[in-house]
């Protein structure tokens, strides 16, 4: 199947059942692809695109777009979203919130598999073991952004994984009940790279502690480039956050939030760290509405589901084509894997067409 245009107006106008305005926006990428190619003919293919043009295009996409709308453009197509170029940066944080434990492992496995070890940004929610924690820093050689809130990870395993994850620049390991100062420790040890750090709180979950101040040591200590920290609703002292100023000489973004026992003198904030924005620790409002709040939470129903199944429905769209076949298959393919999508979490913007009302 080709894609043959003689006009970008006339190419905008075909593409836009499936993509909407998305490719008047960015149609400079475009051209300036088609004259890399040359200008020996008047008519281009669109299949021609160099993958990496196609990766940079595709990423603006919704995660439901990319895997189940762009493959069945063309063959093309299907290639670039089966390779790297798609997955320098992968960000399923809002659809790992809705589903089941085993399909965010089958998802992270297969994504990371397709970027070939070259992702540079991971942002998932509620990693629900140590294993897929694992399997992560095995492949992270070139990791530098890595969010992970609310999952179920221990210090063990962080300071087991930990060196794999060097090249680190920002790390959020918010609402992650499971670690403490050590996995802080460990994580400030080897990345010693990292200038951000994202260690919110919910304060039910540290109800029944007594004070974190060795999370804000374990920081101070190891962390010296840090110039943005979040620690909203932590138990911390006046005197751990001391010790993080003290030591985190660059800090220009402090959150504490709901800190209840912090009191800085503003004063001595403006003549020692004149640079440094601090926020909190009193707050003018409840607690932000999130994740944990699930009145809004939409409950599972078949109007909502969709089978990933167009690897196996039978149909063979290119059949008779014989170039690079084993692009079509995914080691780590969608077989079997149900994945619920939601209307509050994607992109109708970009849509060429409606998907059915969420529950």
């Amino acid at each position: 199947m080709s894609l043959w245009f003689g006009s970008w107006a006339v190419a905008e106008r075909r593409l836009s059942g499936v993509f909407g305005n998305f490719f008047g926006d960015i149609g400079w990428l475009f051209f300036s692809s088609m004259e890399k190619m040359g200008e020996c003919s008047e008519f281009r293919g669109w299949e021609e695109l160099i993958p990496d043009a196609l990766g940079l295009i595709f990423r603006n996409l919704s995660l439901q777009e990319i895997l189940t709308v762009v493959p069945r453009v063309c063959k093309a197509w299907r290639r670039a979203v089966s390779g790297p170029y798609c997955w320098q940066e992968i960000d399923i944080e809002e659809w790992s919130q809705r589903c089941k434990p085993e399909h965010l492992d089958r998802m992270l496995q297969m994504l990371i598999t397709r970027s070939c070890n070259s992702f540079r940004r991971l942002c998932v929610s509620g990693l629900p073991n140590d294993s897929i924690f694992s399997f992560i820093a095995d492949h992270a050689v070139s990791l530098q952004t890595l969010e992970l809130p609310r999952s179920e990870i221990s210090d063990s395993i962080v300071e087991h994984v930990a060196p794999k994850l060097s090249n680190i620049t920002f790390l959020d390991v918010s609402y992650c009940k499971k670690i403490g100062a050590r996995a802080l420790e460990a994580f400030g040890k080897h990345c010693k790279s990292l200038v951000g750090l994202r260690r919110r709180m919910h304060p039910l979950e540290v109800a029944d502690k007594v004070c974190q101040d060795d999370e804000a040591q374990a920081i101070a200590r190891t962390m010296p480039k840090l110039r943005h920290l979040e620690m909203a609703y932590h138990l911390l002292t006046t005197s751990g956050v001391l010790e993080i100023l003290s030591r985190c000489k660059d800090l220009e973004y402090l959150d504490v939030r709901g800190c209840w026992d912090v009191k800085l003198d503003d004063k001595i904030l403006k003549e020692r760290h004149s640079s440094l924005k601090v926020l909190g620790p009193h707050i003018v409002d409840c607690y932000e509405k999130s994740f944990w709040d699930d009145d809004d939470t939409p409950s599972y129903s078949d109007s909502s589901l969709y089978s990933w199944d167009f690897m196996e429905d039978g149909i063979d769209v290119y059949e008779g084509e014989s170039d690079d076949d084993n692009v079509w298959d995914d080691e780590q393919g969608l077989e079997g894997l149900e994945v619920r999508f939601y209307g509050g979490g994607l992109n109708f913007e970009f849509a060429g067409f409606d998907w059915p009302p969420s529950p």
